[in-house]
């Protein structure tokens, strides 16, 4: 490659590429030439039979219709799954915990089979570090409930409902990280570890902390934390993995000792975790970090394409790098409409198959329990109106603009050359803290907000004789979907660096439309929790299906071995 150093034609100034940008090109460069490497065949791989997996594929699919998870967490929610019933429903138990390796070679074989890795592969020793995150996490499970009933009462007595809680406690949260852990292990990327160290030099040096804010210590480990949020899309499991490491040096490869003391203090290292998580200055943060997500992620995808190309261009022709960043900002928000559709149409599928059902259910036989009349026209309104509703949203939605791609093209050049730097520092500001008296006022105006807003609803619907069954069932679906829009909508607004201009019409529909959506959030929430569809095929359905498709296997494995002795 060239010199780092670019002279544009025309111009007497020099462009120098910076440290950082230099680094996202080398980490591409080497991912890419470590994946042309030919594959070692001598090396033995996982491999499940491809007729038996399409079972599991199958199932897999029908599992996520009826429970919506980001496409993201897919593999990372499927892995807690089949972790929690390896431990609760194959191992009643509790006590004891089962063989780690042979849970590692269970857990991996069901990825496979679902179409979460490829099959023949994952080489066979990927098992032996699995199965070392699966001890760790094990052990800390044991340790932590067994502690927890040693302290729950001064005088010794244990309440059977409280040992339960603190056990399922632990439980839930060990294998949670355990989830976490086993899929970095299975997808490493290297390049996005490189990216996100370059954009926390950035944003470290850039940021500026006021005096009267007490947070100093904090500002560096929710820096690394709200860029984890926004670049890689971490949940809360993710970024407690990411603090565990953080208050417990060496957590990654820990050994009986640590694990020891983590279980020892469980109780406080999650009251520490839970405050960081829920820091002041994590939204405010969040909000800086979100451009220069969008920026990195469009700088990585334009040096993918041809690491040493683009570098030379820099030099051969330097108007080609906004060329490309250009063309890629076309084809990420045409992408971005197209992943909008297919979660909206994921989103439809699961609330047909796990709300409208329900809502069938429910309005008929109430309805004649009520001496209601049932309105086949008011039933089809109430079965079809949460499609029609993210269908029009999905709709309405536009793609960002020049404008955008033209600030993404300077905050691109921001972080590749010196020289186009901004010097200017981001102050963040005191948290918004009102008194009592102006709260109690914002609640009683919210308040009032809330009741407005229903109540047209409901006054609308009362004019075309909705029955009340009907009109709970249909506001029930308003509040549903309209939490589930801006969940939808929310991937193809994350390219938009532009700020939104207000308007009185954007005021008016978040006036009327936030009671709406902050009571859709409340029912999700609750009603994801139970699931009945969920809990049918995970505790009734799931364990017996996995044991028929692991009969299966082994039989298609013995009709092989038969095969080739003939």
């Amino acid at each position: 490659m060239n010199s780092p150093t670019i002279k544009r034609a025309g111009e007497v100034s020099v462009l120098t590429i910076t440290p950082g940008a230099k680094k996202i090109f080398q980490a591409i460069y080497r991912a890419q030439t470590k994946a042309n490497v030919a594959v070692d065949e001598t090396v033995t791989k996982l491999r499940v039979s491809d007729v038996i997996s399409k079972m599991s594929f199958f199932y897999e699919k029908i599992r996520n219709a009826v429970h919506y998870q980001e496409e993201h967490l897919l593999r990372k929610d499927a892995i807690e799954r089949i972790l929690k019933r390896q431990l609760i429903i194959e191992n009643p138990i509790k006590i004891n915990r089962p063989d780690s390796h042979d849970a590692a070679q269970h857990l991996l074989m069901e990825l496979i089979r679902a179409g979460y890795l490829a099959n023949n592969s994952l080489p066979e020793t990927k098992v032996d570090e699995v199965a070392l995150i699966i001890d760790k996490y094990f052990s800390l499970r044991s340790l932590a409930a067994s502690e927890a009933v040693e302290n729950i009462n001064f005088f010794g007595k244990t309440n059977k409902k409280q040992k339960s809680a603190k056990g399922f406690d632990a439980t839930s949260w060990s294998v949670g990280l355990a989830a976490v852990e086993i899929e970095q292990n299975l997808a490493p990327d290297e390049v996005s570890k490189t990216v996100i160290k370059v954009m926390y030099e950035l944003l470290e040096n850039r940021l500026e902390l006021p005096t009267s804010l007490p947070y100093e210590n904090d500002l560096q480990i929710q820096l690394y934390l709200a860029i984890h949020r926004s670049f890689l899309k971490y949940d809360d499991d993710m970024l407690t993995l990411i603090l565990l490491n953080y208050f417990n040096a060496g957590w990654s490869e820990a050994k009986p000792d640590l694990i020891n003391y983590v279980a020892k203090n469980f109780s406080s290292i999650r009251e520490l975790i839970a405050e960081q998580l829920d820091h002041p200055l994590s939204a405010q943060l969040l909000k800086v970090v979100a451009p220069y997500t969008v920026y990195f992620n469009i700088l990585k995808d334009v040096i993918s394409e041809d690491p040493t190309k683009v570098y030379d261009e820099f030099f051969d022709d330097p108007k080609a790098f906004d060329r490309r960043i250009k063309n890629n900002c076309t084809r990420r928000y045409a992408s971005a409409k197209k992943k909008l559709w297919r979660a909206a149409w994921r989103s439809i599928i699961y609330i047909l198959l796990t709300k409208s059902i329900f809502a069938v259910l429910l309005e008929i036989p109430a309805a004649k329990f009520f001496g209601s009349i049932v309105n086949p026209l008011i039933l089809l309104i109430n079965v079809s109106f949460p499609a029609a509703l993210l269908f029009f949203a999905v709709a309405v939605t536009a793609l960002p603009g020049d404008d955008n791609t033209k600030k993404i093209v300077a905050g691109i050049e921001d972080i590749v050359f010196t020289e186009k730097r901004r010097q200017d520092k981001i102050i963040l500001r005191k948290p918004i803290s009102r008194s009592s008296v102006m709260n109690v006022i914002f609640g009683i105006f919210y308040t009032i907000t809330f009741f407005i807003s229903f109540g047209l609803i409901i006054w609308l619907l009362e004019k075309i004789s909705f029955s009340w069954v009907s009109i709970t069932i249909f506001l029930f679906f308003l509040a549903f979907v309209s939490f589930f829009t801006i969940r939808v909508r929310r991937g193809a607004k994350e390219w938009i660096v532009v700020e939104q201009r207000d308007t009185f019409a954007r005021f008016l529909l978040d006036f009327f439309s936030t009671p709406i959506i902050a009571t859709g959030k409340w029912l999700s929430g609750k009603f994801s929790q139970i699931n009945i569809f969920v809990f049918i095929l995970d505790f009734i359905i799931e364990a017996p299906f996995k044991i028929l498709v692991d009969i299966a296997e082994e039989w298609t494995k013995y009709v092989r071995e038969r095969k080739d002795s003939i």
